[in-house]
């Protein structure tokens, strides 16, 4: 009774809790949050001492005490504790400027499509100890469909490939719900962590993630450019140990993320051939949508066309896909029931 007088004063919320970055999107203001999925902990007192963006700023500067974590891996929960004091914090940041002394919202959540059981009350259990009076739990490759908006509930084939932090799904979608899918945990993480192990091998460098990251933003891409682009990039010296700086184009990049996007090319054929012949006409027909952050790597649209030989377009803003998708969902009751994954409590 409690949780329902205070949820009264709560607002609903969608929630993408990614493996880099969280989304918290509210039917009011949409997208209210977009932060890091990363925690600073003091280890000798337990506190909580900075949570997203903040947190990031401490990634690989910590003294000894205080540990700035990751708490998503690979699209699952690897540190419940954390997670649960995150997802509090997003909340209450949240119903921050309201009246509401103790949040209780719903809250729709999107989980990968190979999540096991464990994994899925994991995070049921973590929004409900950050305040959540009731979980929805939703397939993430179904709730960017619905962001991206795509007719999910049609007797027609929609494929979507939502390339994240930590993982790619690749899934055809028909009358509400996942037909055929492929889910790998390689995504734009893989893609760091190859740029890290080139410049190792190549210049006897050492980068941390971070500059991986920006490396692969300001100048990756997934096919040849017009304009060849070019960056400096600085580390440490693996052989004595000093700064160093080098510079490395466009080609480097490419050539250093190549296996990681011949996989998901690959997984995406596979999933073509076991999709039913129905299916796939369609998908001929209304092409491959591309969702998540990795579908805003330069020439990936054009990369994956010319290999499946089906027309490919990247989604409006691909990295708020699922967030708006859950959204929609908690303004329309029928679409979530229809949608809802299995074995969840109903809407």
């Amino acid at each position: 009774m409690l949780n329902k007088i205070l949820g009264k004063f709560s607002k609903d919320l969608g929630i993408d809790l990614g493996t880099k970055n969280t989304l918290v999107y509210t039917p009011d203001k949409g997208i209210v949050i977009n932060e890091p999925s990363v925690v600073a902990v003091n280890i000798r007192t337990d506190e909580i001492l900075a949570v997203g963006n903040a947190a990031k700023k401490m990634l690989g500067k910590t003294p000894g005490h205080i540990q700035a974590v990751k708490p998503m891996v690979d699209g699952v929960i690897s540190d419940f504790e954390v997670t649960e004091k995150m997802l509090k914090y997003f909340i209450d940041k949240v119903h921050s400027e309201g009246f509401t002394l103790i949040p209780r919202p719903r809250v729709i959540i999107g989980i990968p499509l190979d999540v096991t059981e464990v994994e899925k009350k994991a995070v049921e259990d973590a929004a409900k100890s950050a305040g959540a009076r009731q979980v929805f739990l939703v397939e993430e490759s179904m709730a960017a469909a619905v962001g991206a908006r795509l007719p999910v509930t049609d007797p027609t084939a929609t494929m979507i490939v939502d390339i994240g932090g930590g993982t790619t799904e690749i899934a055809v979608i028909s009358l509400g719900g996942v037909v055929t899918f492929k889910a790998l945990r390689i995504a734009g993480n893989q893609m760091d962590s190859d740029i890290i192990q080139y410049i190792r091998e190549e210049f006897n460098m050492l980068i941390g993630e971070q500059v991986a990251e920006s490396i692969k933003i300001k100048i990756g891409s997934a096919a040849p450019l017009k304009e060849p682009m070019e960056m400096e990039v600085r580390g440490r010296d693996l052989l004595n140990g000093l700064p160093k700086a080098v510079n490395v184009n466009d080609t480097q990049i490419r050539e250093a993320m190549g296996k990681t996007l011949g996989q998901i090319m690959e997984n995406i054929k596979i999933t073509l051939e076991t999709t039913p012949p129905e299916l796939v006409s369609d998908i001929y027909e209304h092409g491959i949508v591309l969702t998540g952050g990795g579908a805003l790597l330069r020439g990936i649209d054009k990369e994956i066309a010319s290999v499946t030989k089906i027309p490919v377009r990247i989604a409006d803003d691909p990295l708020t896909c699922m967030v708006r998708g859950a959204g929609i969902l908690l303004s329309d009751p029928k679409l979530l029931a229809k949608v809802l994954s299995p074995s969840m409590e109903e809407y």
